[in-house]
């Protein structure tokens, strides 16, 4: 089970490519999830009746190769650095399921001999139970869907585990793979920094190599947006929630885990590979009902977007060989636009060179000095600018100020 993938991924230590070469993924997209969270909005569904996991799974090796042949036909062949199981609940999927994917993957790309291979679980028992088949598969690193260290809070955000369990999980984890990290939300209804302090603490604690910190938002169409504008409960304010992001970042900067991104901890050389591919604007296949890609096929960046209903992806890659229902050629604007958002998420910044080959421009150098001189930019080398931690909470702002005002 998973002997080519598992050959070719399994490391004692992975490297990363460089800030300028970013690397090639592959996304592949579990969609079901036992119960809904009130705060997701991500393209995740519960299905009451057994998923059919050899049908999907053998809809996405046909949706790979499909993307496997396009690039091998437009001569842009790159080997694979990551693959990357998200969801939905990945860790619902049977490992054998995860294998026959990996090592298609590795049929059809060459693998990078330190590729990383994630997969997302959540900390429930029955899931953690499959960790040693995952790790055979060839997956070498876990992301677990925490989110909370308090029961009560766990039953507040709709998770079905307790706080017991994903301490199992997560030594569980660190049993099995070389690398794991898990997420926690923070700025939930009433939290005080003292609280999310002592949180912090027994993370840190447990955590071997990186965490996800991500503040509780409210998305439409989920039911916490119901509650929420029905006042059923109150969020921290705007002060107490800036507070609470700066005291995470010195608190895990202070224990070795600084931010490598706006909501992401590591320690130096245990960052996500697979989402540094995303934040360093690198190409990456994306499969499964709703996943996303970016790709170079020979002639210009194009984007893909496939159907979010899962049945419907299942029927439509049958039949046609893919699930897209969007396929763009990215012009030059919109390839500058999306490196600036993703790449001053991350604090390693930009390229400026790099920017203006992507966009055909530059950007403006008053501009730039200006907004260092807020604060809010910093230079970190001859052709890099990168946000400051200011720059980090108004970056919709100072990504849309860098751009109107590109030479």
């Amino acid at each position: 089970m998973g002997g080519r993938g598992q050959e070719q991924a399994k490391q004692s230590h992975l490297s990363k490519p460089g800030p300028d070469s970013p690397g090639f993924g592959i996304y592949l997209h579990w969609p079901f999830c036992k119960a809904k969270c009130p705060y997701c909005d991500f393209n995740s569904h519960v299905r009451h009746r057994e998923v059919d996991q050899d049908r999907f799974a053998s809809a996405m090796i046909k949706e790979l190769r499909h993307y496997a042949g396009r690039q091998k036909a437009a001569g842009t062949v790159k080997p694979v650095t990551s693959v990357f199981f998200g969801g939905g609940t990945p860790s619902l999927m049977k490992p054998s399921t995860v294998a026959g994917l990996i090592d298609e993957i590795a049929a059809l790309w060459a693998m990078a001999p330190d590729a990383e291979i994630s997969l997302e679980a959540n900390p429930t028992s029955v899931e953690a139970d499959h960790f040693k088949g995952y790790a055979l598969a060839g997956v070498n690193r876990v992301s677990l869907g925490v989110q909370s260290l308090h029961d009560d809070q766990l039953k507040f955000l709709g998770r079905m585990h307790t706080a017991s369990e994903a301490k199992a999980a997560i030594e569980l984890a660190q049993r099995h793979f070389e690398r794991m990290s898990f997420d926690l939300i923070y700025a939930r209804p009433h939290q005080t920094p003292d609280e999310w302090a002592a949180e912090l603490g027994e993370a840190v604690a447990l955590a071997a190599d990186h965490l996800s910190l991500y503040q509780l938002t409210i998305e439409q169409d989920t039911p916490f947006f119901a509650l929420y504008r029905n006042s059923k409960f109150d969020l921290p304010d705007e002060d107490t929630s800036v507070a609470l992001y700066e005291m995470t970042h010195e608190a895990l900067e202070a224990h070795g885990l600084p931010a490598y991104e706006i909501s992401n901890h590591a320690r130096p050389g245990f960052e996500s590979r697979h989402n540094l591919t995303y934040w360093r604007y690198g190409d990456y296949v994306g499969v499964g009902a709703g996943a996303h890609g970016r790709l170079d096929l020979g002639n210009g960046r194009i984007a893909t977007s496939n159907e979010r209903h899962p049945e419907s992806w299942l029927e439509k890659v049958e039949e046609i060989g893919s699930g897209a229902t969007d396929e763009d050629n990215l012009t030059l604007e919109e390839q500058g636009d999306e490196f600036l958002i993703m790449g001053l998420r991350v604090r390693e910044g930009i390229n400026l060179k790099r920017y203006e080959s992507l966009s055909g421009h530059a950007l403006s150098h008053q501009r730039i000095d200006e907004l260092i001189g807020q604060g809010l930019l910093e230079r970190n080398g001859p052709e890099r600018i990168r946000a400051t931690r200011a720059g980090f909470l108004l970056l919709n702002t100072l990504v849309a100020e860098l751009a109107s005002a590109s030479s």
